[in-house]
């Protein structure tokens, strides 16, 4: 590539990063910042300058060399790179459980117990009565125990977790029956026939992908069929001309045949949400009750508590999972550990559980509290100048998400914001930028923020971000 004159001399007129990092000295806003930092960001304001001139020359103007201009810029990178990475946003897409928004949220009493245990020593392998070494699991076993009634109990890292470590114990190089209707693709591309291939059993479908009877799996077993799994279609639904065996059937099952049976829950609940007019979901202990040997779900989702999965089950079972190997690689920190011992406690009183934890809370909280919510952020918008704005109340829809009760339908109330001159596109991409972003939907050439995911207090925040925008982009 041949340089011509001019942009030779554009070149010569780039500082150095010397001359730059000693300009930064002369502004306190770099004090605290570390020197790799510093280096980092003018390293690359310098880089981008000179890709500019070699690139397009002309577009070169003499304030892109101004002191000023570079000093600013590497502010902006400074910024952005001291800004962490993981960071708050406010939920108003109204999708409750949202796995790319961090699932579910903990209760206030969680989280006081969670900044404990990070900043302080626990007894997390420590039987502080015996005075010596302990089991981590100590500390949630006998509540899972309680809450489910379950012989014993175990936590990993996630529910996929609890499926492959559960399968590779009870049924490695031997047959698992399954039906073919269960054969579930939750989020990320994970598949239960993957999951089940890395952990050595032998998948053996039954059935077909709507209808699947007690016979089918009867007259799959053979002498190397080591379990009857049973997978809870938590993130989708088979509707019309459809049967399923039931769980306590296949349980009958096998014990005729002297065959363990499992079931995971996917998105387990400990909470009747029938009681709360929502839709009928089989909770952990109805599944119990009805005497598989096995029962995995996710400790967060519809429980409301941290990543976490968690087996419960006949204690035969249970030793022999908690002695494989595979369980050490899988096993939860202190942290989640705290959390998911906090989370478990509250739902000692189901009433505590429904108003303390966030994902029951936004789940059953009435429409009555939603439109109070929503009418407070519509005022206030309305308040701004109607030439620039539009702000509509419209009822709609929102969704547990999470892979979870994907038929329930949550009536909410919506505000929905048209800005002049610009698409709903640019809205959402400018609301997404703002500190704290927020994340809303678009429908219909408008930006939506769903009101059941929006906490009571980030309502004057969403206001602040409009007005921001306003000034911003509006003439």
């Amino acid at each position: 590539m041949q340089i011509s004159a001019e942009q030779q001399s554009q070149l010569k007129q780039i500082p150095g990063v010397d001359l730059l990092l000693e300009l930064l000295k002369q502004d306190s806003y770099f004090d605290p910042v570390p020197n790799t930092v510093k280096l980092n960001a003018i390293r690359l304001v310098v880089a981008n300058l000179r890709d500019q001139i070699l690139k397009t020359p002309a577009n070169i103007s003499s304030d892109s060399f101004a002191e000023t201009t570079l000093l600013s810029e590497v502010k902006r990178l400074v910024a952005s790179d001291m800004t962490p990475n993981l960071r708050r946003v406010i939920n108003a897409t109204g999708i409750v459980v949202h796995t790319n928004l961090g699932r579910s949220l903990l209760a206030d009493k969680v989280v006081e117990n969670l900044a404990m245990i990070a900043r302080r020593y626990s007894n997390l392998e420590y039987d502080l009565a015996k005075g010596k070494r302990g089991s981590r699991y100590s500390s949630v076993e006998g509540l899972l125990c309680e809450l489910t009634g379950a012989e014993a109990a175990l936590a990993v890292n996630n529910n996929a977790g609890a499926v492959l470590l559960s399968l590779e114990t009870i049924a490695r190089d031997r047959k698992v029956i399954v039906s073919r209707g269960e054969l579930v693709e939750i989020g990320g591309s994970f598949r239960v026939p993957d999951v089940m291939a890395k952990s050595g059993g032998i998948l053996r479908e039954v059935g077909t992908t709507n209808r699947t009877h007690l016979r089918d799996y009867e007259n799959a077993i053979e002498s190397d069929t080591a379990l009857l799994l049973k997978v809870h279609r938590s993130n989708y639904s088979v509707v019309g001309f459809t049967a399923e065996v039931p769980l306590k059937e296949l349980v009958a099952l096998g014990n005729r045949r002297q065959i363990p049976v499992m079931e995971d829950l996917g998105s387990g609940t400990f909470i009747d949400f029938s009681q709360y007019g929502l839709m009928k979901e089989p909770t952990v202990r109805d599944s119990i009750a009805a005497g598989p040997d096995v029962v995995t779900f996710s400790g967060d989702k519809l429980l409301g508590g941290p990543q976490a999965g968690i087996i419960v089950g006949k204690k035969h079972w249970l030793d022999r999972i908690k002695q494989n190997p595979i369980a050490r690689a899988l096993r939860i920190d202190k942290l989640t550990l705290a959390a998911l011992e906090g989370t478990l406690r509250l739902y000692r009183d189901p009433a505590d559980a429904i108003a303390s934890i966030p994902t029951l809370r936004l789940l059953t909280q009435p429409k009555s509290m939603i439109d109070r919510n929503a009418d407070q952020l519509y005022q206030a918008l309305k308040q701004m100048d109607t030439a620039k704005i539009e702000v509509e109340r419209v009822e709609s829809i929102s969704k547990s998400g999470g892979g979870s009760l994907p038929l329930l339908d949550l009536p909410t109330t919506c505000i929905r914001v048209k800005v002049a001159q610009i698409s709903a596109n640019a809205i959402e991409k400018m609301m997404r930028r703002y500190d704290p972003p927020v994340i809303g939907r678009i429908e219909d050439d408008s930006f939506l923020l769903d009101i059941r995911t929006v906490q009571e207090d980030e309502i004057s925040t969403i206001v602040t971000a409009f007005q921001k925008l306003l000034q911003e982009i509006v003439p």
